[in-house]
């Protein structure tokens, strides 16, 4: 949805997306028995085939100019020729049919896109289930493969209310399992909101009672940055390797490694990161928020460096997020433009660049950037001027980094002797010049 231009609407639209409320829940396979990683691959290469014969149904008929095969053409053509239990097969159908129909939407839409319809030759794809075929077993899920062959059994202890799972290769197999989780019954008031993300702070919110809150995103800066040095200390190793050699594998293992290291960090700092805003939505009584969507960003040339960051900054998964926690709470929330609004003074309106953190005018208004933008937004979003807040809450979203690897160590490898003191340096009050205090 983009800008408010129905707000009577709100409600219906809300009252007819909460009926339901789920979320995926990830369950990281490791430590797999080579029989086991063995017979996961297979599914998911069966699964493949799947989609490849879908596409070239799909492809031949639009080359001949035929009608295009619908749901019951393609479960025909798929109906007993793959290792794969027919729901599966079914499922992976419906997901094909779903993409050439957003392909279909997107090609009238935005032609500019040049949106294609699936033509690219799989080799794996992820195997789905749907929750009538999932069983648990004394802390175990099974997966069934069809009549005649062995189910897939993991050790994993499913929660109660759960529903499809979906096997996922993400560096490492993984399990992503459907689970209902409560949602608020009523929204918490009738306050509204804006945010504007950003990629230092990665939410800057403020209410129309003139209260604010900035949450920063520094951290997962920070392991972005770790993660691109960490790879390319390991990518110049492998230059100096003959390809697909011991060595060269040993360095891609550990590539493989640090990257869904970094990426289960960044996305445990960005949840909690976007639940420190619907948290503070709730305390405020917030019904309505309205989240920017900074698209266009990426567009303009500043720099191979600055080039870099942006096109690391995920705030696509920032708006999802933020969705998705607020259906949670039942706040209503939809998303728009927000360009041109961190360049406009929220007093006298001139317009200019600010450099720094702070946005200074000509009308001897200041403030922080990132609020000024936010405040700026509820003009866009409900056509309404709102006061900028004296104060604003500044948060982390949580600690960057794990505990200490020293945490791990046997007591036997630990130093015996005890911790000294550090000397902490202080300004003396009455010389002026630092002292040492233990």
């Amino acid at each position: 949805m983009g800008r408010s231009g129905f707000p009577h609407l709100y409600p219906l639209l809300f009252h007819a997306i909460v009926l339901s409320m789920q979320t995926v829940k990830i369950y990281q396979l490791n430590h797999l028995s080579p029989a086991l990683f063995q017979r996961l691959k297979a599914a998911q290469v069966e699964a493949a085939q799947v989609w490849n014969c879908c596409m070239e149904m799909h492809k031949a008929a639009r080359l001949a100019h035929l009608p295009w095969p619908g749901r019951d053409a393609l479960q025909k053509a798929t109906k007993g020729r793959f290792a794969l239990q027919s729901q599966s097969v079914q499922m992976i159908v419906a997901t094909f049919l779903a993409n050439v129909q957003t392909a279909r939407q997107l090609r009238q839409t935005h032609p500019q896109m040049k949106m294609k319809y699936p033509w690219r030759t799989k080799r794996f794809y992820p195997v789905k289930w749907p929750a009538q075929a999932v069983s648990k077993e004394n802390g175990r899920v099974v997966l069934p493969m069809g009549r005649g062959r062995p189910s897939l059994v993991l050790p994993i202890a499913l929660p109660e209310h759960c529903g499809a799972c979906s096997l996922v290769w993400n560096q490492g197999f993984e399990l992503h399992v459907c689970i209902e989780i409560p949602q608020a019954t009523e929204a918490p008031g009738e306050v509204t909101a804006t945010v504007d993300l950003g990629e230092i702070h990665l939410a800057a919110v403020t209410t129309t009672t003139s209260e604010a809150l900035i949450v920063t995103g520094r951290g997962i800066r920070s392991l972005k940055r770790q993660r691109q040095l960490q790879l390319g200390k390991i990518a110049k190793k492998q230059s100096r390797c003959q390809k697909s050699s011991c060595r060269w594998k040993r360095l891609q293992r550990a590539k493989n490694k640090q990257c869904r290291r970094a990426e289960r960090r960044i996305r445990d700092l960005r949840h909690k990161a976007t639940r420190k805003v619907i948290d503070f939505c709730v305390q405020h009584q917030v019904g309505t928020l309205f989240i920017g969507n900074p698209h266009g960003v990426r567009d303009k040339n500043c720099g191979r460096h600055h080039n870099q960051r942006m096109a690391l900054w995920e705030y696509g998964k920032d708006i999802a997020y933020l969705t998705h926690k607020a259906k949670a709470a039942h706040i209503m929330s939809f998303t728009g433009s927000e360009r041109g609004t961190s360049s406009q003074c929220p007093v006298c309106g001139h317009k200019h660049k600010p450099k720094g953190r702070n946005w200074a005018c000509v009308c001897q208004f200041s403030g922080h950037r990132d609020l000024v933008g936010s405040i700026n937004m509820h003009r866009l979003a409900y056509g309404t001027q709102v006061k900028f807040p004296r104060s604003f809450t500044y948060l982390r979203p949580g600690p960057s980094r794990s505990r200490s690897s020293r945490a791990d160590t046997p007591q036997r490898c630990l130093s015996k002797t005890e911790a000294q003191p550090r000397l902490v340096q202080t300004v003396s009050s009455e010389t002026g010049h630092p002292s040492e205090l233990a």
